[in-house]
C-alpha cells in the first residue's frame, strides 16, 4: 500500500496537467486568431514575413479549423480531365 499512493499521484498529476495543457493552447489559439499582432510575431518567431493577405489567409484558416463539431477539410488532388 506504500507504494500505491505515489503512483495513483503521478497519473492524477499527469492528467491533470495534461488537461490544464490543452485547455491553455486552445485558449492561445483563439487569442492569437483574434489579434493580427500576435500571429505575426509567432510568424516572424518561425521565420515568416507575412504581408496582409496572408495574415488574412492565416486568420480564416484559424477560424474554420478552430471551430467545434466541424472537420477540417480534406485537400483532393486537381487532377487533368479527359486523360
Amino acid at each position: 500500500m506504500n507504494i500505491a499512493l505515489p503512483i495513483i499521484t503521478l497519473v492524477v498529476g499527469l492528467i491533470g496537467g495534461f488537461a490544464i495543457g490543452v485547455f491553455y493552447l486552445r485558449r492561445q489559439m483563439t487569442t492569437m486568431q483574434n489579434d493580427p499582432e500576435m500571429l505575426q510575431k509567432v510568424a516572424k518567431q518561425m521565420g515568416y514575413n507575412l504581408n496582409g493577405k496572408q495574415m488574412q489567409r492565416a486568420q480564416q484558416m484559424l477560424k474554420n479549423n478552430n471551430q467545434p463539431g466541424r472537420a477540417p477539410a480534406a485537400k483532393t488532388k486537381q487532377g487533368r480531365k479527359g486523360r
